[in-house]
């Protein structure tokens, strides 16, 4: 380790942590996020990408005020350096469970749908530790932070945003477009699209207590408060009835298809975002190995 903490091999020259700054970037072609799911800066970002570019000789990344983009090299570096890290990645977490007992069972809660991401991040945690089995529940769509308070899960995935003390904001990820659920027979219905400003003129189904007044506000932004509810399934039916309208993200409105509501993207708004929490007293180091399997997406 160098004296900040970071791996290093001395026989060639690289570290491991610029090769895994390198690898985030490429997939989320994005500074912010890459800093986000490796919890640094994204002034920490472009310190690591130009460090190894210094050590290659060449560009890796293009990088405008719009778009991030690979260059011929750093495509070639990209399809060179995943499957050795991955093997890299998963004989330290074979390891690694081995040595300090990643075992039993994981209790995970999810509110809404447990989305492609979240079975991905399940099933490469199951793979790095085939002696811990995980174990999916549903929680209210109400109450995002209660089962995790409670311990009836030992980690949930949650909407943002998240601002719980006694509770720890893991990584950050599936970000989506935000898509407004209406009844087929709404005005918005035959629409491609509409921004944050047409919402103004809908009541938005906003959640009940007990979910925080921040959160409740992130999910219903609009002026005009339509229904409470406490259920997902709640909230569809009161947008297929044309009683409110229902903010949700791309995946989920695409698991919850119904012939009597459409789905149309909103622009304007700030992306949907999960996040993995858990509550900072009874932090284990399986919920901490199931954090690094999210973030490794």
């Amino acid at each position: 380790m160098d004296r900040g903490g970071e791996a290093r091999v001395p026989s060639s020259g690289w570290e491991l942590r610029e090769l895994e700054c390198f690898l985030v970037l490429a997939e989320e072609l994005h500074f912010g996020r890459t800093g986000e799911r490796l919890y640094v800066s994204q002034s920490r970002v472009s310190q690591l990408l130009r460090s190894l570019e210094q050590r290659i000789g060449a560009r890796l990344v293009h990088r405008t005020s719009r778009r991030v983009s690979l260059t011929p090299l750093g495509e070639r570096l990209l399809a060179d350096l995943r499957p050795a890290y991955d093997a890299l990645s998963a004989a330290v977490d074979h390891a690694r469970s081995a040595a300090r007992g990643v075992t039993g069972t994981l209790r995970l809660g999810f509110q809404g749908t447990a989305n492609a991401r979240l079975v991905e991040a399940v099933g490469a945690f199951e793979a790095a530790h085939p002696g811990c089995a995980t174990e999916l529940v549903e929680i209210p769509f109400a109450d995002p932070f209660g089962a995790v308070r409670d311990g009836s899960v030992d980690a949930a995935v949650v909407l943002l945003p998240m601002e719980e003390p006694d509770l720890v904001e893991g990584p950050v990820f599936s970000r989506q477009r935000q898509t407004v659920a209406v009844s087929v027979r709404h005005p918005f219905a035959g629409r491609s699209s509409v921004t944050a400003a047409d919402l103004a003129s809908v009541p938005l189904v906003t959640a009940a207590p007990p979910a925080p007044a921040y959160w409740r506000a992130a999910q219903a932004p609009g002026p005009t408060a339509g229904p409470a509810v406490t259920t997902l399934q709640e909230g569809l039916t009161h947008a297929a009835t044309g009683r409110a309208a229902l903010l949700l993200c791309r995946p989920t409105a695409a698991h919850h298809h119904r012939e009597d509501v459409t789905y149309v993207p909103v622009a304007g708004l700030p992306d949907s975002a999960l996040t993995l929490t858990w509550h900072r007293e009874r932090e284990t180091e399986t919920v901490r190995a199931f954090a690094r399997a999210v973030a490794g997406l």
